[in-house]
Order: C-alpha cells, then structure tokens, then sequence
C-alpha cells in the first residue's frame, strides 16, 4: 500500500505537460523547441501537397503575413497519412509550399499525426482538443489546432474550415 501511495504521489508531483514542452524538426532539419513561441498565438495545420485542402495555404499565408508582426504564428507539419498526397520529401515540399503558394511560415519535416510513430506534440494536441465524437484521431489533412499564448490548446477545426473563418478567434486571442 505505501508503495501505491508513493507512486500516485510521484505521478501527481510530475509537473503536467504543456506544448512548450515539445521539439519537431524542421524541414531543414533543425531542431525546433516549442517554447520559442511562447507568448504568441499559434495555428497549427497537417497540411499535404496534393489535397483538395491544398489551396488553403494560400488563405494560411494570407493570415500569417497578416498578423505575423502581432505576435501570430503559424506551423505546417506535411503528413502522407492520407491517401499519400504528401509523397515528396521535405526538399520537395518545401519547393513547392514556397514557390507555388509562397508560404514563409515555418515547416517542419513530414511525419505521422496519428497511430504509434505520430510525432509527440500530435499526441498532445489530440489530447488536449479531441474531434468529432470525442475521438481523438486526425481525420484528414489540414486539420488546426489554434493554441493561445500562454500555449494551452483553445480549439480544433476541422480541413473544411477555411483558414478566414479562423481569423475572428485569433484577433481575440491576439488582444488577450
């Protein structure tokens, strides 16, 4: 019994996890800290290169060179977990965000949203807001999830919601 009360107390002593506590690699390879966006509103989308998603990067873009000077930020994670329309590699991805839609928002290497190898700050996400039905898988690509600047996870939308329906949550966070 003590040993029960000792590990329950040691599981309750652990401080809880906050997305600043997470890392992801960039496109280019580094190694990114979460908690270099403390402080700023953040929308975070698994974005793919051959969805019929794909024209939200244009409305994305036009969000972060919006209110990017505001302390708004957004991070794209190219997944090819569904119907593989993210094939390329983050070279190739990285070509084609840019040159085609002109996204200067931070990418980040392709990599799982959902199942065992899912990139840990995925996990979290889908912990913290889960989707439809409370279940906490990603649907489809360019699912968001906006987190504010004290780095708790305020809402998911779903890849139908255009990046402009968003704008009105993340000026009321910005004022925040």
């Amino acid at each position: 019994m003590k040993i029960l009360i000792f590990l329950l107390f040691c599981i309750l002593s652990l401080p809880a996890q906050s997305f600043y506590d997470f890392n992801a690699t960039s496109i280019k390879g580094k190694n990114i800290s979460m908690s270099q966006y403390n402080n700023k509103v953040i929308l975070i989308v698994n974005t793919a290169s051959e969805c019929k998603f794909t024209p939200q990067y244009k409305g994305l873009q036009k969000l972060y060179t919006k209110y990017k000077n505001k302390n708004f930020i957004i991070l794209g994670f190219p997944s090819n977990q569904f119907r593989e329309q993210e094939r390329g590699s983050n070279k190739e991805i990285y070509f084609f965000c840019t040159s085609t839609y002109h996204v200067d928002f931070p990418l980040f290497e392709k990599i799982d949203v959902n199942g065992d190898k899912a990139l840990p700050l995925y996990k979290y996400l889908k912990k913290e807001k889960t989707g439809f039905l409370w279940t906490e898988s990603i649907k489809w690509n360019f699912t968001k999830f906006l987190i504010d600047k004290k780095g708790e996870v305020i809402k998911r939308y779903g890849s139908t919601t255009e990046p402009k329906e968003i704008e009105k949550d993340i000026i009321r966070l910005l004022k925040d």
